[in-house]
C-alpha cells in the first residue's frame, strides 16, 4: 500500500471511520509482525511473549489512542515504535516482578543493542536512559526506536525521518554510544553533538 493510502486512512480512521482502521490493520500488521518477531526471536518457544501478542498490544493501544492526528505514514510508524518500546517496558517489568529471570533466555532486540535483554533490569535501565536522552536530544530517541524497536532498516530510518542516511547513521552512533556509557555508569556528556 502507498505511503499516501496509509496516511488518508489514518485520516478517516481518526475521523471515526472503522472501515479505515479495518483496511489499515493488514496494510501495516505484517510489518509490524516482523519487527515483533525479530525482537523476540531468541525467546525459548513457549516463552511469555510471542510477536502475535505483542503486534496485537501494539493494535489494541492504538485503538486506544484514535484520537492522536497522524501527519503521515512516517508519524503512524514512529508512534507504533514508541508504542512497541513501552509493551516491551510493560513487559520485562512483569515478567522480572514474576520470575525474577529464572531459567529463561535472553531476548535481543537488535545486534547493536544485544548488551540489553528483554527479560532483565537493564531492559528498564534502557528506557529510563532514552528517557534521559530524550530531554537532551528527542530525536536522537526517535532514531533509536525507528530503528530498533521497529526494526526499520537505517535507509527506512533515513526516508521516515527525513534526513540523509548519514545523519541517521550519524545519531545512531551517538545515541547508543551515549545509551552505553549511560548504562555501563562511564558517565556521560550531556550534549548532543549537532
Amino acid at each position: 500500500m502507498a505511503s499516501g493510502d496509509i496516511t488518508q486512512l489514518l485520516e478517516q480512521w481518526r475521523e471515526g471511520d472503522g472501515a479505515a482502521f479495518d483496511q489499515l490493520a493488514p496494510a501495516v500488521y505484517d510489518h509490524l509482525r516482523r519487527v515483533a518477531a525479530g525482537y523476540l526471536n531468541r525467546e525459548r518457544p513457549g516463552g511469555t511473549l510471542q510477536a502475535t501478542s505483542l503486534v496485537h498490544e501494539v493494535f489494541l493501544r492504538l485503538m486506544h489512542n484514535q484520537n492522536v492526528s497522524y501527519t503521515s505514514r512516517e508519524h503512524f510508524f514512529t508512534f507504533a515504535a514508541t508504542l512497541m518500546r513501552r509493551i516491551l517496558v510493560d513487559h520485562a517489568r512483569q515478567f522480572l516482578a514474576v520470575k525474577r529471570g529464572e531459567g529463561t533466555l535472553p531476548i535481543a532486540l537488535a545486534p547493536e543493542l544485544a548488551w540489553v535483554d528483554a527479560n532483565s533490569p537493564e531492559f528498564l535501565d534502557l528506557d529510563i536512559a532514552l528517557s534521559e536522552l530524550a530531554k537532551i536530544d528527542p530525536e536522537k530517541v526517535r532514531t533509536i526506536e525507528i530503528r530498533f524497536f521497529l526494526g526499520a532498516t537505517a535507509v527506512e530510518t533515513a526516508e521516515l525521518l527525513e534526513k540523509s542516511r548519514s545523519a541517521v547513521d550519524r545519531d545512531v552512533r551517538f545515541a547508543l554510544s551515549w545509551l552505553h556509557q549511560r548504562l555501563r555508569g562511564d558517565g556521560v556528556t550531556q550534549k548532543s553533538p549537532v
